[in-house]
């Protein structure tokens, strides 16, 4: 029987999850580990020794030194080929400074979807936009990039624009969630992306169209219009064709009505 993997103590996950280079991104993207990234805090900014780290972490400096290398061959791939690099998931547990017996609760593996609402205060929340040129594209499942807007007590604190790297109708739930994504505003959408959504819990403005920053100022001001039945059938439509795009309105111009998974 495999030895059972001991759970890594770390004192808070990060405030900065992804990091996106400027310009032209490499491919693909790079994902460490929250128990990675606290080897790297601890050793090359807190300047802890392997042996300090270990105690902190409550592990073996063996496994010190695999997670280090580990976290750091990951930098230095993000760093060289120009990849987005994200901060999330891993094997630990929490420890909020408090007593000892807070510092050994049993181990959490959390996935991205529950480490948004863990990290993000009450007043708190991302928003995703599908986006093309500084305006809402308008179909969901071809969209090649997101704008992703982090709100703080009602206003924008932070904008970053991703590339989805050809991920198609049923990755991009999940390439939602591991941005850790609240709330998601765009044009057409089908059924079955409304669902995957729905399961992740992140909330949808569909049958939008216009500049995205517009788009999202009228969500913070409440003023947003949205089609909550939106929906977007492409069989039959030329591959080219995006919905809502010719008719310049949120609503598909081809009477699109199915759903499209």
């Amino acid at each position: 029987m495999a030895r059972p993997r001991r759970c890594r103590r770390i004192c808070s996950e990060p405030a900065y999850d992804s990091f996106i280079p400027e310009g032209i991104c490499g491919g693909g993207r790079v994902v460490m580990t929250v128990d990675e990234y606290e080897v790297i805090r601890l050793m090359d900014l807190e300047k802890s020794t392997q042996e300090q780290c270990a105690r902190q972490m409550d592990i073996s400096r063996t496994t010190v030194t695999e997670i280090y290398e580990a976290a750091r061959e990951k930098i230095a791939d993000s760093l060289v080929h120009g990849k987005p690099l994200a901060i999330e998931g891993g094997h630990y547990r929490l420890c909020r400074g408090l007593t000892e017996q807070d510092c050994r609760k049993p181990c959490r593996k959390k996935e991205a979807s529950r480490q948004s609402a863990e990290r993000k205060g009450a007043d708190e929340m991302r928003i995703a936009v599908t986006y093309e040129d500084g305006k809402v594209f308008q179909h969901f499942g071809h969209t090649e990039q997101f704008k992703i807007y982090d709100i703080e007590d009602g206003a924008v604190t932070r904008e970053q624009v991703v590339d989805t790297d050809g991920s198609g109708h049923g990755a991009l739930a999940g390439f939602l969630t591991g941005l850790q994504v609240d709330a998601l505003i765009c044009g057409g959408i089908g059924g079955g992306a409304q669902m995957a959504l729905a399961q992740a819990g992140i909330r949808l403005y569909g049958g939008v169209s216009g500049e995205a920053d517009e788009a999202v100022k009228a969500f913070l001001s409440e003023n947003l219009d949205y089609d909550p039945d939106v929906h977007c059938d492409h069989h039959g439509h030329d591959q080219d064709h995006q919905c809502g795009h010719e008719g310049g309105g949120g609503h598909c111009g081809h009477g699109c009505h199915g759903s499209h998974e």
